[in-house]
């Protein structure tokens, strides 16, 4: 992959130039409680985005998309919003750029294998390369925190949808063989090792293209707000639903709307989960985590409503194939990828049969990855 870079690079801008590759994610457990100040617990995988940068004369951004066979420019003297994902590099320079503009206008090459709209992430991959490339080139002086708030932000203005810092977060802090216990709230974070050589991380696609930009994501967000706003007349501490306990949900639940009542009893409950979970994953209890990832999914589809019908199919299948530890719908939901922890033996007996029930019951064959938690984004050392 990286020499698909270096060959596009060369055949299209011929200049020098450097390379950055970040990685999607995975997120054990911890769904849509980030932009509730809550807990994730995600993990870099060994799929990445590879972006290749060189400076050029103009005040212009030249894009070049490997996969796609695209070619892309835009003039940096008025940069707004776009169609499509050129958007995500658009929104990396404006929130980067210091109070004076870019020295320069750029090149770039774009390529990767984290797959489109399965809830690993590609989006903030993209983001998290392109910054580090650029805070590298232009000698912008940033944090990697500073990096992930600007892809954050990119999210927010830029693409319209108003997520969490985890997956940025994740992609730019991951660290191989250890998932990240993040508060995001405070941002502070513990490496929580996973330790399980005899243990594989599958993700089954439902081939359900969903869009975190839609509607519902963001009415997810205002209907946790809408439930911290009435439960804050009986503690002022209550900032977010990180903050309530569920003995305080249930004593007013009378006073809330059903539906923002479901929606917070899930990220209540999914936040103890994700406590009690990096427990078990310290006393090397594998077997309690995947039982707390099968609740969390039963959450995400009756209570938070952000599940599908093929996603519900893909985990009570799972739930009942060999060697399976846990499973559950990944991402912000309505398609994606079904996160499952299976025995490494038993992994390509298992990708057989959950393909064939799938095939059985909604004619496609769902693709399968296999994944391990590796580094987060880095500098790509040029080949001579």
């Amino acid at each position: 992959m990286e020499m698909d870079i270096r060959r596009q690079f060369q055949q299209y801008f011929g200049n020098e130039y450097q390379i950055a590759a970040a990685p999607g994610r995975v997120n054990l457990i911890g769904e849509h409680t980030d932009y509730n100040q809550g807990f994730v617990l995600p993990g870099a995988i060994d799929r990445y985005i590879w972006v290749g940068l060189a400076p050029n004369s103009e005040q212009r951004l030249n894009v070049r998309a490997i996969e796609y066979g695209e070619n892309y420019s835009f003039s940096l003297e008025d940069m707004h919003p776009v169609k499509g994902w050129p958007t995500y590099l658009l929104g990396m320079i404006y929130m980067v750029m210091p109070e004076k503009r870019l020295p320069h206008g750029m090149d770039v090459v774009v390529s990767g294998n984290v797959p489109v709209g399965a809830g690993m992430s590609s989006s903030a991959a993209l983001c998290s390369a392109f910054g580090l490339l650029l805070n590298e080139v232009f000698q912008l002086g940033l944090s990697r925190m500073e990096i992930a708030l600007a892809g954050q932000k990119t999210e927010h203005q830029f693409a319209h949808l108003q997520c969490g810092i985890m997956d940025q977060f994740a992609s730019l802090y991951g660290k191989a063989g250890h998932l990240m216990k993040l508060d995001c709230r405070s941002l502070e974070y513990e490496y929580i090792p996973f330790d399980f050589p005899d243990i594989r991380i599958i993700l089954v696609n439902s081939m359900v293209s969903h869009s975190l930009a839609s509607s519902e994501y963001n009415l997810r967000r205002q209907q946790c707000e809408a439930g911290v706003a009435v439960l804050r007349k009986y503690d002022t501490a209550i900032l977010s639903l990180r903050d309530v306990k569920l003995e305080l949900l249930e004593a007013h639940r009378a006073e809330l709307d059903n539906t923002v009542y479901k929606r917070c009893r899930f990220i209540v409950e999914e936040n103890q989960r994700l406590l009690d979970g990096c427990d078990f994953l310290k006393q090397h209890n594998l077997d309690a985590f995947g039982k707390l990832m099968f609740a969390a999914h039963d959450g995400l589809s009756k209570l938070y409503e952000v599940s599908c019908p093929e996603s519900d199919f893909l985990v009570k299948s799972i739930k009942g194939l060999k060697a399976v530890k846990g499973a559950r719908q990944m991402g912000g939901g309505f398609g994606g990828c079904i996160i499952t922890l299976v025995e490494k033996d038993f992994a390509e007996i298992f990708i057989g049969d959950i393909q064939e029930k799938y095939k059985m019951q909604y004619s496609k064959i769902p693709e399968c990855y296999i994944t391990n938690i590796d580094q987060g984004a880095h500098m790509v050392t040029p080949k001579a």
